[in-house]
């Protein structure tokens, strides 16, 4: 009888596994796991969304789930505040803070200074940059971040963000494939919405054993808050070698040639679909600031990133583009010197953070704009 009773016990064991797991890929759950978070309750929100490639040194990890990274953010808090002039900063890791402390982002100085618009509102910037460059994924999380009722947008852009055979390497359009797919057919991107890189996960990939690491992933940055909450470490910030001023003597751009960089080389129809999307809410575009060597072969080359020929050249159809389109554009590239760089050509020392943050909160305050 107890023979009977432990086969019994153990077939039921394995069809509620079964169950469970069928469940949990027919229903995909882990959106709405992800906005279950501690963060803004028992721990304050993160001044910036999760990442890390060192989690056990940040207190931070990265991980594609929009809800769990947006629930962990200060952003979540609750309401928008009375009389709150809500920006919100997208861009990549310049934006972010890479080997910046939250004190000294872009975000963090606009802030500092507590600028106050003429009528009164009370600017307020939120960091929404992600590392790692593209427009696309800069496009995902606005989508997302409309929901916080922005009263400006800042999208911090760069000539390695555009190219449009790129757009689609980045990890959280890979792994948000569903919803990249819906954003190519709502704004007509020309993306292509069956490319290989958009990652399809199988019924099994989307069982709970399938998903047990993203699972884990949700769970590891509750556990992190804590750590985090007590240090104010959200980064680990190792020795790096100075970004590069002597350059070799190459020309090329990922798989562009010169002399000619043309507007379909770019992902310009995303940064169209971001207007579109947002709105009435208006959009200021920055182009970032980027190194500008003097060294070895700087004649070629502004900086490992990019040879002259390109950079002039996406300056040209940039500032074209806004121009047609009546686009609001600031075109920051050489605002910042050599010596405010740290470990490449785009991002920034404090210093550095700062002077861009002076120069695009005194834009925001000379012309503020309003609702289109």
């Amino acid at each position: 009888m107890t023979g009977v009773s432990t086969w019994r016990i153990a077939i039921k064991a394995v069809l509620l596994f079964v169950v469970v797991n069928v469940m949990f890929a027919l229903t995909d759950p882990l959106p709405t796991i992800g906005s279950l978070s501690a963060y803004n309750a028992v721990f304050p929100g993160r001044p910036r969304l999760p990442y890390s490639d060192f989690p056990d040194r940040a207190y931070n990890l990265s991980l594609h789930n929009l809800n769990a990274m947006f629930a962990a953010h200060e952003i979540a808090a609750g309401p928008k505040p009375a009389g709150e002039y809500r920006v919100l900063l997208i861009g990549d890791s310049s934006v972010w803070g890479f080997l910046l402390k939250p004190e000294d982002t872009l975000a963090a100085q606009l802030n500092a200074t507590q600028r106050i618009l003429p009528d009164g509102r009370r600017l307020r910037a939120y960091n929404l940059g992600y590392p790692i460059m593209s427009v696309t994924k800069d496009l995902l999380l606005l989508q997302h971040a409309m929901r916080y009722e922005p009263d400006l947008i800042v999208w911090l852009v760069t000539l390695e963000s555009l190219p449009a055979s790129r757009q689609l390497l980045h990890p959280i359009a890979q792994n948000n494939a569903g919803a990249v797919r819906a954003l190519i057919a709502d704004y007509r991107l020309s993306l292509d919405p069956s490319d290989p890189r958009l990652l399809n996960p199988s019924f099994l990939e989307r069982t709970l054993i399938g998903q047990r690491r993203n699972l884990a992933d949700v769970i590891r940055l509750q556990v992190y808050g804590a750590l985090w909450a007590a240090t104010g470490i959200d980064q680990d910030y190792p020795d790096y070698e100075p970004a590069a001023i002597d350059l070799e003597a190459d020309d090329s751009f990922h798989d562009l040639k010169p002399p000619v960089l043309r507007a379909e080389d770019l992902a310009l129809d995303v940064l169209r679909a971001g207007h579109q999307l947002a709105g009435d809410i208006p959009i200021l575009i920055v182009n970032e600031p980027i190194l500008i060597s003097t060294g070895r072969n700087s004649d070629i080359r502004y900086n490992f990133f990019y040879p002259r020929w390109a950079y002039d050249q996406y300056r040209v159809i940039m500032a074209g583009q806004a121009q047609r389109q009546g686009w609001r554009y600031l075109d920051l590239w050489d605002l910042v010197p050599m010596s405010e760089f740290t470990n490449s050509a785009v991002h920034l020392t404090p210093g550095g953070s700062r002077l861009l943050a002076d120069t695009i909160g005194a834009a925001i305050l000379s012309a503020p704009p309003g609702r289109r």
